[in-house]
């Protein structure tokens, strides 16, 4: 039995998890000032990734206490093409003032290249973001409103085996869009695409590997999105899996990935098995693009495999019930960090 939220603050007066578990909202007050983990260890960021079965677009907005990270990626999934522009800074310290809650508050920012804002409009969300020299003197643009299609989203207070640190998290799923990303003299229109809100605020521990799938979208005339993953933390109490089939909410057990592995390497291009134990989830993601990117930067480096690609399986929803997708467009991603 998973352990449900209650409302509330997310941490006691010692800095310490008031609880663990999960919920279809963000039941617990995020407070940064009552962080007590000593050093710059706060970790903050807004990641958003909109797209079709064509192209996509991913936004990262990140206040790390000793490192600020903004990025942009394209996504050709035609061309099976990807590009990427990427700022880093040191000791932000909590100046990108990244907002407390998911639905109020709004970021803004605007340094080097790269201006991004993220702008609620109501329940709507609004994303601009213009890079400057994005690709070969090639400049991008982007203008998304995302309007939540469901009420339910994936939300997880997850504590780490070491004390007073811990992970606040919260995925939107089935954010559709409308506008459009402008590369160059090329326009391309968004009006067909979903997207996800990936929220996390806490405090990790130096080094972790995490495993995360998410998809968005529509199937013979049905809303389907989920979230899978493992890896960030001690998931005892709640793991962060989830369904959402049109206005339905389903709460998953374990999951695990099966990434084939070639000459003791994962080979990341190969067809995946995603299951649980039970096979209740019982997918094969087929991968035809992996962003991959190894940041070194003295004793800090991230190795992340973000694959895209086509799922297909099913979900067991109960006894009588079982849900069949056929070659929806999401991704899998494993990532591996000393941060």
């Amino acid at each position: 039995m998973q352990q449900k939220l209650t409302r509330g603050p997310l941490l006691d007066t010692k800095g310490l998890l008031v609880e663990a578990g999960y919920h279809t909202a963000l039941v617990k007050a995020y407070d940064r000032s009552a962080v007590k983990v000593k050093g710059l260890r706060i970790k903050e960021w807004d990641y958003y990734y909109v797209g079709n079965a064509s192209y996509g677009v991913a936004l990262t907005v990140a206040d790390n206490d000793y490192l600020w990270l903004t990025s942009v990626t394209w996504f050709d999934f035609e061309q099976k093409k990807e590009k990427s522009s990427t700022n880093i800074g040191w000791f932000p310290h909590g100046k990108l003032k990244m907002p407390e809650s998911s639905d109020r508050g709004n970021v803004i920012f605007n340094k080097k290249n790269h201006a991004i804002s993220y702008v609620l409009e109501g329940k709507n969300r609004h994303i601009t973001a213009n890079v400057k020299n994005f690709q070969k003197g090639v400049d991008l643009s982007i203008d998304l409103v995302l309007q939540p299609t469901i009420k339910d989203s994936m939300v997880i207070a997850t504590p780490f085996l070491k004390p007073k640190h811990f992970y606040y998290n919260q995925k939107i799923n089935l954010l559709k869009a409308r506008g459009y990303v402008k590369l160059g003299d090329q326009n391309y229109n968004f009006t067909d695409a979903y997207g996800v809100l990936d929220w996390g605020r806490g405090v990790w521990t130096y080094k972790n590997t995490w495993y995360w799938s998410s998809l968005s979208g529509i199937q013979n005339g049905q809303k389907i999105g989920f979230n899978l993953g493992y890896g960030f933390g001690d998931t005892s109490k709640a793991t962060e899996n989830m369904l959402f089939v049109n206005d339905r909410t389903f709460k998953l057990n374990d999951v695990v990935f099966n990434i084939p592995v070639i000459n003791n390497k994962d080979d990341f291009m190969s067809p995946w098995i995603i299951q649980s134990d039970s096979k209740d989830i019982d997918l094969v993601f087929t991968p035809i693009l992996d962003r991959h990117s190894n940041t070194n930067i003295l004793i800090l480096q991230s190795m992340q495999h973000q694959v895209f690609g086509y799922f297909s399986g099913t979900f067991k929803l109960s006894d009588q019930e079982t849900l069949e997708i056929k070659e929806m467009i999401g991704f899998a991603e494993k990532v591996s960090n000393r941060w």
